[in-house]
């Protein structure tokens, strides 16, 4: 009875994208664990697609410029209106190689859009290359996970989600990565 403490106004919305299977259940898992909602798709397309960003940059960039300039001081029954645009989600966690589109190429999107850009972006991967990870958090991401993804790295989120609440505080937040392991070459 003590798991009741989530309620609507505490519970987050994760988008959760990687194309392997096992993958996404246990990042899945571990959201859930955490108390996070989660909705969790194969692909980035499908990511852009659950986003309403469709591939479509010009005309979407435009109607989130609208959407931004409508919803810019709104209350939060207004607020929640305009996240069903978006459908809700506070943070996205993406991994780095899917077929077809990248989890970067993702972030680049997202980041683009005017209606997602606040949005925070978590990449995992499984491969440990440096210049990839600096990559993406030079380039947006909040964090960079290497996989298997642990409920240790999902902890980590929270900060993010509270900040995407309150947007601003964006500006002293230093994007970090987690288990960064480098050779001494």
């Amino acid at each position: 009875m003590g798991m009741a403490i989530d309620r609507d106004d505490t519970q987050f919305h994760v988008l959760a994208v990687d194309d392997s299977l096992i993958d996404r259940k246990l990042i899945e898992r571990l959201l859930k664990t955490s108390s996070f909602q989660v909705t969790a798709v194969d692909s980035g397309s499908k990511a852009l697609e659950f986003l309403g960003l469709n591939n479509n940059d010009a005309a979407d960039d435009e109607e989130d410029e609208q959407r931004d300039s409508n919803t810019e001081s709104v209350s939060s029954d207004e607020d929640q209106d305009h996240q069903d645009l978006g459908l809700g989600v506070n943070l996205i966690i993406t991994d780095y190689c899917m077929p077809g589109m990248t989890g970067y190429d993702l972030l680049k999107k997202i980041k683009k859009s005017s209606s997602f850009k606040d949005i925070p972006v978590v990449i995992m991967s499984s491969e440990n290359i440096p210049s990839r990870i600096n990559r993406c958090l030079e380039d947006g991401a909040e964090e960079f996970f290497l996989k298997p993804v642990q409920l240790s790295d999902v902890n980590k989120l929270r900060p993010h989600l509270m900040k995407g609440r309150s947007k601003d505080i964006d500006s002293s937040h230093k994007p970090t990565s987690t288990r960064l392991i480098t050779s001494g070459n």
